[in-house]
């Protein structure tokens, strides 16, 4: 038992007992789900229990100090559930937790929304609701954890993540891929409560979910163990057994959903749907709770308030050794998410070099060499792959891949092939802080990887993938593989900055402007197949503006070419054959579709003149040019899947040609 623990047990003797303590969770979350008549009654009021102890005699945090860094994590997977977190944060003391913000609860602009959404101040690690995703992310928060204590050591960086999630989340595919990587790295850190109450929305488990989930976590190398979800001795005691495992832990807490509500208790139908009036005053009668809605007892509220301040001794030490630490620069260092000086500087050569040779590369190993600029003077830069190392080009010379056989040591993950638990641990290691996360896989398989990455923009996180293998650029792998709607998909949504650079010069512009972006994720967009060298400016990072004047027109022009990545130099190409004819011809290099979108009116005029002759080029479908080019203009790119040939043959194949830009600009000039 942790000496927190200890301090709580021997305050016990004085306080409301835990039963009373976990009724005061119960009723705040029936009270507002009754009072919103929308929300989920049944798992905060079944796993109140559970949470009290937690919370009571583990948990190490300070809600004056919601921020700490080396608070423990506490992730509620199965977000629907809510009210359990809302309702501890408001017991313990979180200031922006308040009791008019529970009675808010799914209300417009409120902090206590339908599931919960990312406010470390307000003591919320995540968002979560996407069933499956918490406990995936999760495993990212304590692999953080254990990279920053083999940078920082235990004086610094010592905590736990730990995990309430339920059914859903052990039937989503996702627990599975990085509970199964979380075994493999032996993350003791990390322990999971998992509300084992045999009921789903449909009913009983038992209609289509009938596996043995210990054995299964047994066999990815977990502890396992069940206990009786509201015996309070067997829950505490499978806790005190869990904080020194060199495993992560399972505890499976066979609970009854709705807990107290002596007709809906243990029923679906207490899952989703509010109580309801009579049936909460039944339970207020069957548990012995006085207290009118909203209203805690003050001996009860007193104890509550006083869990919450015993993290605050602990979190005053912390900060003491951060002060005398020789590490104190260097950790505070890793915590910023401000990592522009480093970039630049470490790009500045690189690019110069880069201008000087007109390397023609593909965009996947052009952004192999702008990594080992990058990751040897940014280690919070940590990089991986789906199993994609040496086609995604993402590993570095030098760094050590992360295990836990060199004590969660360097700069690189094997991930195996997980995409979607990639992202997902990518979002918890960014979360975390102290890590700057990149992935990398075949663009084609983003579709595993978007529910991640589509919580990546939502909670604004910095975190990159490296998408390669681009269209049918990639040639004989045929059409499973090559990505034709996906660009498109991608950039529909909001927050991802999406880059498909058309150069080396590009790339590493990209790269920087991703790691510049600390409130939303970014993807490169990244070819196969070597393109020509656009560019030897390097004096101004020109894909900041999205979309610019690569090559501009002998005169006013009369043609504009808006194309990106492999499709640029098509551009290029035809703009000769154009002005020969003597057909004025501007080309537009289009990286990031999102960034153009930000600039004015007056600079996206320049770049794309109304008036002109306009003509897009990208192997993908057209969907989300015309915000571009127009619903006028020409489009010349892929309107079904591609096919199994050699690269060259497949643009000749589909009409993505040079000439195909000549013969639609002359037909209309």
């Amino acid at each position: 038992m942790t000496a927190l623990a200890s301090s709580a047990s021997a305050a016990s003797a004085s306080s409301p007992d835990l039963r009373t303590m976990a009724n005061a969770i119960r009723f705040l979350a029936a009270d507002a789900v009754d009072k919103a008549n929308s929300g989920h009654p049944g798992m905060p009021m079944g796993m109140a229990d559970v949470a009290t102890v937690l919370y009571s005699k583990f948990l190490k945090f300070d809600p004056k100090a919601p921020t700490w860094a080396d608070r423990d994590r506490f992730i509620l997977s199965g977000g629907h559930g809510s009210m359990l977190l809302y309702a501890v944060n408001y017991l313990t003391g979180y200031e922006k937790m308040t009791i008019e913000e529970i009675k808010n609860f799914r209300q417009l602009h409120s902090l206590t929304a339908g599931h919960p959404e990312i406010n470390h101040d307000a003591g919320i690690e995540m968002t979560t609701g996407p069933l499956g995703q918490g406990i995936a992310t999760a495993v990212g928060f304590a692999l953080a954890e254990r990279m920053l204590n083999a940078r920082f050591g235990n004086d610094l960086v010592n905590h736990k993540t730990y995990v309430m999630c339920g059914d859903g989340d052990m039937m989503e595919g996702i627990s599975h891929e990085a509970c199964s990587l979380a075994g493999h790295l032996k993350l003791g850190n990390l322990i999971v409560m998992y509300d084992d109450n045999d009921i789903s929305i449909d009913g009983p488990t038992s209609l289509s979910f009938t596996e043995d989930v210990l054995k299964r976590f047994d066999s990815y190398g977990w502890a396992t163990s069940r206990v009786d979800g509201h015996d309070f001795a067997a829950i505490e005691s499978a806790l005190a057994a869990a904080q020194n495992s060199d495993k992560p832990v399972l505890i499976a807490c066979k609970t009854k959903i709705g807990f107290g509500s002596p007709n809906k208790q243990g029923t679906s139908g207490v899952h989703g749907s509010p109580l309801g009036s009579e049936e909460t005053t039944a339970a207020r009668n069957h548990l012995g709770w006085t207290a009118a809605p909203f209203e805690i007892p003050a001996d009860i509220l007193h104890a509550w308030r006083a869990v919450g301040t015993r993290g605050q001794t602990e979190s005053y030490a912390w900060q003491k050794r951060l002060e005398a630490s020789a590490q104190k620069a260097e950790f505070e260092k890793a915590l910023d998410p401000n990592v522009s000086d480093i970039v630049t500087a470490a790009l500045a050569d690189t690019k110069a070099v880069i201008a000087a040779d007109k390397p023609k590369l593909a965009t996947r190993a052009s952004s192999g060499k702008v990594l080992e600029s990058l990751v040897p003077k940014l280690a919070q830069l940590v990089g991986g792959s789906a199993d994609l190392t040496p086609s995604n080009n993402t590993k570095t010379k030098g760094p050590d891949v992360i295990s836990a056989a060199n004590g969660y040591k360097g700069q690189y993950i094997h991930y195996g092939v997980r995409e979607f638990a990639m992202c997902t641990l990518m979002n918890g290691l960014a979360i975390h802080g102290g890590v700057i996360p990149y992935g990398g896989t075949f663009l084609s398989f983003a579709d595993y990887c978007r529910p991640a990455i589509r919580l990546a923009a939502l909670m604004k996180q910095r975190v990159i993938y490296v998408m390669t293998h681009d269209s049918i650029g990639l040639g004989e792998d045929g059409p499973t593989h090559q990505p034709v709607e996906h660009v498109a998909s991608l950039r529909a949504i909001p927050n991802l900055t999406v880059f498909r650079p058309c150069d080396t010069v590009e790339t590493a512009e990209s790269w920087e402007l991703a790691l510049a972006n600390t409130t939303g994720p970014s993807m490169l967009v990244l070819t196969r197949q070597n393109l020509p060298a656009q560019r030897s400016d390097v004096t101004d990072n020109k894909t900041a503006r999205g979309a610019y004047v690569l090559s501009p027109a002998s005169a006013a022009p009369k043609a504009v070419i808006v194309a990106t990545g492999s499709e640029v130099y098509l551009a290029m190409e035809a703009q000769k054959t154009l002005e020969a004819k003597g057909i004025p011809t501007q080309v537009v290099s289009a990286p990031s579709f999102e960034l153009f979108a930000k600039q004015d009116a007056t600079y996206k005029a320049s770049v794309i003149p109304s008036g002109t002759i306009t003509v897009g080029i990208e192997a993908g479908i057209r969907q989300g040019w015309d915000a571009l080019i127009g619903s006028d203009a020409t489009f010349i790119g892929m309107t079904g899947f591609g096919e199994s040939a050699p690269a060259e043959v497949l643009f000749l194949h589909f009409g993505i040609t040079a000439d195909a830009i000549v013969e639609a600009v002359t037909k209309r000039a």
